[in-house]
């Protein structure tokens, strides 16, 4: 009996930093890196939670933009955190799956260095261009981008994210040739687009919504299951006969490797409550997006799948980042 005490004693300290861990938390506010610059659609998801899910916390949650490397630099800052739930990051395609298919020299792997949480929302991609581009629909765009293989350029939110691989799988699977111009977020390579610098632009949504809305910019076609209540008269890549380009975009939280789990059910929970809120759920419609909210495990095998995707679509188009 005395051994068995002992060894329950043991087990019982052992817990207990876990245990003190996760009824403290978060002892202070919760940073939550977006990353890449603001007004792109994963700064757009990422405050539209904040708010609510810091006060489902108890504590602030002050989202902070780091641009730059499509979104490589901010992922990096994340896995450089501290495991205590006290640094969280927002998870797209590009950070998780998209720019380490295609940069190996990243400096972290997307499916051991972080602890995945939840994914917040799916949200279809577009090809929209500026008006002064002299086609306004999917043939076209087409017919005068193989007409002129180089003249035209295309802005995304960085090398290696999603906007540019999947820009270059169209540009392989339909013969054209489009010049890649990368910005360090989809703010800033909207603005251009929308000021005219550069034709065409390959984004999420939610970001290129509102533009599209007031004429600033023009839809081409989509990346979504079916045609969006939003844009009804633009086709999706499936219908223009380019399936393996028709991908939605996720937007989840994430934290770094190592991340105990009662930490991951609190932040899982209070984001996932959030979302539920009617007003929060207009919010997310309203962008397009279609909520998710899966468990952690569900995410991180979606983020498994979505990384093999990529790493096959660099392997067999031979992208690199030269």
């Amino acid at each position: 009996m005395k051994r068995r005490s002992l060894k329950f004693l043991f087990s019982a300290l052992l817990a207990a930093p876990a245990l003190v861990l996760a009824q403290s938390y978060p002892a202070k506010p919760v940073r939550l890196i977006v990353p890449f610059a603001a007004g792109g659609t994963t700064d757009i998801i990422a405050r539209v939670i904040a708010e609510k899910a810091g006060q489902a916390l108890g504590q602030t949650l002050v989202v902070e933009n780091k641009g730059g490397g499509g979104g490589s630099i901010g992922a990096l800052e994340l896995i450089r955190s501290a495991p205590d739930g006290h640094v969280l990051g927002m998870a797209t395609v590009s950070t998780t799956a998209a720019n380490p298919a295609i940069n190996r020299k990243i400096g972290y792997d997307p499916l051991t260095d972080f602890t995945p949480i939840i994914n917040i929302a799916a949200t279809p991609n577009v090809i929209a261009v500026h008006p002064s581009f002299p086609a306004r629909d999917y043939k076209g765009f087409l017919a005068e981008v193989k007409k002129n293989p180089g003249k035209f350029s295309f802005a995304s939110s960085g090398t290696g994210g999603i906007g540019h691989l999947q820009m270059e799988l169209f540009k392989s699977l339909s013969g054209t040739f489009i010049t890649h111009i990368p910005y360090r977020g989809a703010g800033p390579a909207l603005n251009d687009t929308v000021a005219g610098q550069v034709p065409i632009i390959f984004d999420n949504l939610p970001s290129a919504l509102p533009f599209i809305k007031d004429g600033r910019l023009i839809p081409i076609v989509v990346a979504a299951p079916q045609r969006l209540a939003q844009l009804p008269n633009v086709p999706t890549f499936k219908e223009v006969g380019l399936e393996a380009v028709n991908r939605m975009a996720y937007y989840g939280v994430l934290g770094p490797k190592g991340l105990p789990k009662d930490v991951v059910d609190k932040v899982h929970a209070a984001v996932k409550r959030t979302a539920e809120l009617p007003e929060v759920q207009k919010r997310i419609a309203d962008t397009g997006s279609l909520l998710v909210l899966n468990t952690p495990a569900e995410f991180a095998a979606q983020i498994r799948a979505e990384f093999d995707v990529y790493k096959k679509v660099v392997e067999q188009q031979k992208l690199t980042l030269d």
